[in-house]
């Protein structure tokens, strides 16, 4: 059994979700999952769809140039499609923070993100014994703001390298490049606390507690060119009280931190998130 995931997005029209399903269902292929979302505002109709296919003379390609030619030309669609059995490979980069690191490591191995770590990417050399551990192939590329543009040259060959299909930055602690970000457009996934941009700085707990918040919370989203300004893929809150310390809140910050950037990552894995004017769409 072959299976394969589509996503749609284009201007809302009478008849789209009766013409893909129809579609499909003439080239023997039986729909498991659809899901479908109008921007009303926008006029933007979205949907995702997962088929599958029993023939053993199945080909992705010719059904990609048979959906182009019978459906995304007539209706002008905006598409993907993925083989379900294929894994996106995934690069991380990191600097010295190692609690979201050993997080995507530890779920990774335990089978629950359905993607390929083929290598992660450091400024510093500080967590490369975490790598060895996990068997993942580590790069010290050092990247200041005297080195930028050696330091982008060499994570792009990396990347290429290695045929990353995206990128997470596991509290990689700098400012991606524009060039980077335009090589891998909605495909570099952030994690920071959700302070932003209310407690900016090197110590935003430090700051939300003497504030005395109520709430603290991490997002994770696309990076744009925009500082944490990118399309949201997940959030997640924790509550708090005057009794607890500075320590209490980066602990709670942390596990919150771990938590929605595996959330991302299993989404973008799973291709259940769209982004369309610097929003996201995501499907369950």
């Amino acid at each position: 059994m072959q299976r394969i995931t589509i996503l749609i997005h284009c201007e809302d029209k009478k008849a789209i979700i009766a013409s893909v399903t129809n579609y499909i269902a003439s080239i023997d292929g039986n729909i498991t999952y659809l899901d479908q979302h109008v921007d009303a505002d926008e006029n933007v109709f979205f949907m995702r769809l997962e088929c599958q296919f029993s023939k053993l003379d199945w080909n992705i390609e010719s059904i990609k140039s048979h959906f182009q030619e019978n459906l995304a030309t007539p209706f002008n669609m905006t598409w993907e499609m993925y083989p379900q059995d294929q894994k996106p490979k995934m690069a991380l980069f990191i600097s010295k923070y190692d609690h979201c690191l050993y997080d995507i490591l530890g779920r990774y191995c335990a089978g629950e993100l359905p993607l390929e770590i083929p290598l992660i990417i450091s400024n510093h050399e500080d967590l490369k014994c975490v790598a060895e551990r996990f068997n993942i192939p580590f790069y010290h590329v050092p990247f200041t703001k005297d080195n930028k543009e050696e330091g982008e040259k060499a994570q792009i060959e990396l990347l290429k390298q290695f045929d990353i299909d995206f990128i997470v930055l596991a509290r990689y602690m700098q400012i991606i490049t524009p060039n980077l970000i335009a090589l891998y457009k909605n495909k570099i996934i952030n994690i920071h606390h959700s302070f932003l941009p209310a407690f900016p700085g090197a110590k935003p707990y430090h700051s939300a507690f003497k504030r005395g918040v109520k709430i603290i919370g991490a997002t994770s989203h696309y990076v744009t060119e925009g500082l944490d300004e990118g399309p949201i893929i997940e959030q997640d809150i924790s509550r708090v009280t005057h009794s607890h310390s500075i320590e209490d809140f980066i602990m709670k910050g942390r596990d919150l931190e771990r938590i929605v950037l595996a959330r991302a990552i299993k989404l973008h894995a799973e291709r259940k998130t769209m982004v369309y004017n610097n929003k996201t769409v995501v499907f369950s």
